[in-house]
């Protein structure tokens, strides 16, 4: 199959702003394989000895089919752009045709091992890494759903699991991408974990990582469903340990219902709009003390969640910070008696 990689270089005075709107537009119009490069240091010399120079520019890429439509999504994509310079955010797009063989290789060189947290350590399946005694060590291959943890966003998802998350926690992601968060929370003791994405991509490449880290199949479950349909259709049940084909029954399975599922734990790493959206639907499927984690949010759109989840009966525990984005940990209140 052709495909046709969309590169957006952009400028702005506000880096973290210029890839949020950038990210926004990929992201919405369904862009498959959006990784965004923005300027950082390089890995300390000697962790993941085989890692490439990091370019020096920002850019926001994605790749669509080369189908009949495609010149429709570009000129969307244009226009979106073009919108962002009353936010002083210049944009210039590049095109490229690629056949996905070689779109599976060439990104691989910006993607190295990473430190998130004093124990976790993100790494590529492709790099070499001695891990200390005490490292928990999460291992990669985003493919076409890309998610490799070391954005802001997810990296303080997986510190907040990390901080959180209770050995024997069941552990609903929403919006999985390449399972990242599902796998930290298996790695740190959860008992039950469930994926969710609209990408049928992202949902195959989540259930390769799970097994790719010895994710047991009889412990999680990833679907093709947004949160709505999940809770109105119910959740479908972890294999049982006899099953043999883990990939193919472990993704979207629909043939073991079960009733209202209430996960000790919820995160999703999604825009603010798309978290206010879903919000109602959190509430109704996370268990009272349980724990939400949200991330995916930009400072300016951190009073109008604090308040979203103010009115769906969340405390507050923390806000972090990573530049300008943010991510929440809130605590579902118990009702009062009356």
């Amino acid at each position: 199959m052709k495909w046709i990689q969309i590169k957006a270089l952009f400028e702005s005075e506000d880096i973290c702003l210029g890839e949020e709107m950038v990210s926004d537009i990929f992201f919405t119009l369904g862009l498959k394989g959006v990784v965004c490069q923005v300027p950082l240091d390089a890995p300390p010399e000697g962790f993941g000895s085989d890692a490439l120079p990091i370019p020096d520019e920002n850019w926001v890429s994605g790749y669509i089919p080369d189908t009949e439509t495609s010149i429709d999504i570009l000129e969307t994509i244009r226009k979106r752009a073009e919108a962002l310079a009353d936010l002083d955010i210049r944009v210039v797009i590049k095109t490229e045709i690629v056949d996905q063989e070689e779109w599976a290789e060439s990104w691989k060189r910006f993607f190295h091992v990473s430190r998130i947290t004093e124990r976790v350590v993100i790494k590529p399946a492709w790099r070499e890494f001695k891990p200390e005694p005490d490292d928990i060590v999460i291992e990669i291959d985003p493919g076409m759903a890309f998610g490799t943890g070391t954005h802001p966003t997810t990296s303080m998802c997986i510190a907040l699991i990390e901080k959180y998350l209770e050995n024997g926690n069941s552990f609903l992601d929403v919006g999985t991408g390449s399972g990242i968060l599902m796998i930290t929370a298996a790695k740190f003791g959860a008992s039950l974990l469930v994926g969710l994405d609209t990408d049928e991509v992202a949902v195959q490449v989540a259930t390769e990582n799970l097994i790719k880290n010895a994710v047991p199949s009889n412990l999680f479950n990833v679907e093709t469903k947004t949160l709505e349909s999940y809770l109105a259709i119910g959740g479908a049940s972890p294999s049982p340990d006899n099953l043999t084909d883990e990939l193919a029954l472990n993704v979207g399975k629909q043939e073991k219902k079960r009733d209202k599922i209430e996960f000790d734990l919820v995160a999703a790493n999604i825009i603010a709009e798309v978290l206010i959206e879903i919000m109602p639907d959190i509430q109704e499927c996370i268990k009272t003390d349980g724990t939400i984690i949200l991330s995916g949010i930009i400072k300016e759109r951190e009073a109008a969640i604090t308040r979203c989840l103010d009115h769906h009966s969340f405390a507050l525990l923390e806000v972090r910070s990573d530049g300008e984005w943010l991510a929440i940990a809130a605590k579902k209140k118990r009702l009062a008696a009356h």
